[in-house]
């Protein structure tokens, strides 16, 4: 009992000592964590405050990593600093892993000894990374066991060359290299550690930046500071910009473009940072000159955006505008189709349509084929991150089938009779409120000289449409008013149910209803394509107005333009049509028809008279000049979007047998919204 008594108070003394341990350890762990947190979001206020002026992530980091580092320089004891360093070396290591697998490896030319194991990790190491690309295809999840292989693989990589004498920077920065910088797993790498680097480490990078820039050694009253200062900054910019503008002129270049590449070339980043840091802790150069330093990397920073601006403004001017409407392509070039659909029931449709779109072989059509996807609770539920920080792969087993099927059935199409087609999948998942935005900057993106969307309503077996989706209906209306490029709105009442359309012989027959105006020019401009193809038999129908009706429209105020438009759109509308004419149906290749008529009731007992005689017919929206003919329609037209044409046509009352394609044009005259934002890329 005596012994006992003898050890209680030393044990309540070691837990004591354990509990205020303890409490100081998770004490100090909570003031780092709130420490980061305030950096990070600080960070991000900064650079939210600065974005307004181009300046990249890098100033507003840099801004706050001074500041704070120096306020909080006091408050930190020496392993705070020891724990920084090691934060920051491994960060570095990866931000050089990530810089190397970016990068094209060049040769090497004449190593030494020492690199020859370094070599043969270069030839392996491909070969492994293309083999688990192979084994994980696109649109499917990553292979877990694959997946932990090659982050194993990647981690060896990087740890080995350090064993045999290599310094980890480097090393990571050369096996980054050696890896193929193609392929979802390398996608996948630099989505996920650069996504770590900018939310994780670079808060922390700047705050020890800060904390190891003592600014009280800057020394700015004295002029040596200054000259160091002003000295490191030519060296720097002169080298760069003297060296450009003689290639420059060497190439023919102007000297304003050489001047701001040669300015561009002078930007430094995040590694010269560290390397400035590193040198002054390691007693290489003074506090004065490191800090000098990164005054220099931040200055070449600052002005970079705008050096960007001006020259992405000087290349906006030299570089000819895309052209977005049908009527102004060349009948010759490729033609770029972005090909929507709601699922395979589309699919035979969209296959013909393709079909017919194709003209010659050289150059051919390239046609994205887009599926157009709600995002339910339940899909949400089952998309898994992607490669990259803003791409996700969709795992609903509908979805998947759903998308498998519609590829089957185009590549196999494609594989018998691709002559001239070049195929592309593309997915446009979202929302219905979004849906239209993202096809709108999908066909931005991809230069699309054609939208082809599927109409709302699907028909039934007995001929009728049903009432369809009404989201499909806003989606198709938005497209319309924003889309970057013409759109094409198909009705499909039988077209996707001809099997095959034939090369050999005629299997289709198609027309085109020219009235006036820009969306029927741009029909024309399509069904120029349609003449084409050996298979279809193309019709022209021109509606014409009877002069007596057209002077007494003019009377009556009818027209809703003004003269000098109205002579403006009938001369393009001749001009257009000449050459068609020319093209086309003076070699026979096009039959041509002309309707004379005086009202809208005329026009449509002449739509109702072609009953029957096509397969597919394809009409401008409308917009047309002579609205004698049209005048009245829009009152009792159930789809506004299809124009009073395409309502009539895409009518009840019409054939269940005729599918119509309605064609808007792109407005030459307007300007995509935010396209000026697409080179705030600072």
């Amino acid at each position: 009992m005596a012994m006992t008594r003898v050890h209680e108070p030393s044990r309540s003394l070691a837990g004591n000592t354990c509990t205020i341990r303890l409490t100081e350890i998770f004490g100090r762990a909570t003031k780092s964590i709130l420490g980061f947190f305030l950096m990070m979001g600080l960070c991000n206020g900064v650079h939210y405050l600065l974005r307004p002026f181009s300046q990249p992530r890098t100033t507003s980091d840099t801004i706050v990593g001074l500041v704070v580092g120096n306020f909080m320089r006091k408050e930190l004891d020496l392993s705070i600093h020891k724990t920084l360093r090691y934060i920051v070396d491994f960060g570095m290591t990866c931000y050089m892993f990530v810089l190397g697998l970016e990068m094209d490896p060049c040769v090497l030319f004449k190593a030494p000894t020492r690199d020859a194991k370094m070599i043969m990790a270069a030839k392996v190491s491909p070969i492994f990374m293309n083999w688990v690309n192979n084994e994980n295809p696109e649109g499917k999840p990553m292979k877990g066991p694959h997946l932990v292989l090659a982050v194993a693989f990647m981690a060896f990589l990087c740890c080995c060359p350090t064993i045999i004498g290599y310094n980890p920077t480097l090393s990571a920065f050369l096996a980054g290299t050696f890896l193929p910088r193609e392929g979802r797993v390398s996608r996948w790498a630099i989505g996920k550690i650069n996504y770590l680097l900018t939310t994780v480490f670079y808060p922390i990078f700047f705050f020890w930046m800060g904390v190891e820039s003592k600014l009280s050694d800057f020394e700015p009253g004295q002029i040596i500071t200054w000259v160091r200062l002003l000295l490191l900054f030519a060296i720097v910019t002169v080298g760069k910009v003297v060296g450009t503008v003689i290639a420059g002129a060497i190439l023919g270049f102007h000297w304003p473009e050489s001047v701001a590449l040669g300015l561009l070339l002078t930007m430094k980043g995040h590694f010269h940072i560290y390397l400035a840091i590193s040198a002054k802790i390691a007693g290489k150069i003074s506090t004065s000159t490191s800090i000098a330093m990164v005054f220099v990397i931040f200055f070449t920073v600052v002005h970079a955006p705008k050096v960007v601006a001006h020259i992405i403004r000087r290349a906006r001017k030299r570089t000819p505008t895309h052209r977005m409407a049908l009527e102004l392509l060349d009948p010759s070039s490729e033609l770029k189709i972005l090909l929507c659909i709601h699922g395979p029931h589309n699919t035979g449709a969209a296959i013909n349509i393709m079909e017919i779109s194709r003209g010659t072989a050289n150059p051919g059509v390239v046609v994205y084929v887009t599926d157009m996807i709600e995002l339910t609770d339940e899909i949400a539920a089952t998309l898994v991150q992607g490669e990259g920080v803003d791409t996700v792969t969709v795992t609903h087993t509908g979805v998947t089938q759903m998308r498998d099927q519609v590829t089957t059935a185009f590549q196999r199409y494609v594989d018998e009779n691709g002559d001239g087609i070049t195929l592309r999948r593309m997915l446009a998942l979202s929302a219905f409120n979004c849906m239209a935005q993202d096809i709108c900057i999908l066909a931005e993106d991809l230069l699309g000289a054609l939208i082809i969307l599927p109409f709302h309503k699907n028909q039934r077996g007995d001929g009728s449409l049903s009432e369809g989706q009404a989201g499909f209906r806003y989606v198709n209306r938005k497209v319309i008013r924003h889309a970057p490029c013409s759109v094409g709105i198909l009705v499909d009442r039988g077209l996707g149910s001809v099997e095959k359309i034939s090369r050999s012989y005629v299997t289709l027959n198609v027309a085109v209803i020219f009235i006036g105006g820009k969306d029927d020019r741009e029909a024309l401009a399509y069904a120029g394509r349609v003449a084409r193809h050996p298979g279809v038999k193309l019709s022209v129908i021109r509606f014409l107005v009877d002069a007596d009706a057209e002077n007494a429209a003019r009377r009556a105020g009818t027209y809703r333009i003004s003269v000098a438009e109205q002579e403006e759109e009938m001369r393009q509308d001749d001009e257009c049509f000449a050459y068609f004419y020319e093209r086309h149906v003076a070699g026979g290749h096009v039959a041509y028809v002309e309707k004379h008529m005086a009202s809208s009731a005329e026009t449509y007992s002449t739509l109702k008279s072609l009953e029957g005689q096509y397969t597919l017919v394809i009409v401008g929206r409308g917009g047309g000049v002579n609205s004698v003919l049209t005048y009245g329609m829009n009152d009792w037209q159930q789809c506004p979007e299809l124009g009073p044409i395409g309502d009539v046509l895409s009518g009840s009352e019409f054939s269940a047998k005729t599918s119509v394609l309605i064609i808007h044009q792109h407005n030459l005259k307007g300007e995509l919204d935010g396209l000026d934002d697409d080179f705030s890329i600072m």
